[in-house]
């Protein structure tokens, strides 16, 4: 698992939190789960950075939202692909 960061940032739209944003989900901007192929970091953005920012890798990312109401839809991740 990623490592505890005291400041969140969207890599989407640059909003930042002192916290670990509720639900991983961007307040700002509400957008897809991506997960580092590498270090399995999480990042809300409408698409995935080129460098994931916890890692430094330049890496693939997998999306891992859920879009079926069996793991709650949009505004969750799909567990099973975690």
């Amino acid at each position: 698992m990623a490592e505890k960061q005291e400041k969140w940032i969207c890599a989407h739209c640059g909003y930042s939190a002192s916290g670990k944003f509720v639900g991983d989900i961007c307040p700002q901007c509400d957008l897809t789960y991506w997960k580092c192929h590498k270090c399995r970091f999480l990042v809300t953005a409408g698409k995935p950075p080129d460098v994931c920012p916890s890692c430094g890798e330049k890496t693939d990312f997998i999306n891992v939202t859920c879009y079926t109401p069996e793991c709650g839809g949009p505004r969750h991740v799909d567990g099973r692909l975690l």
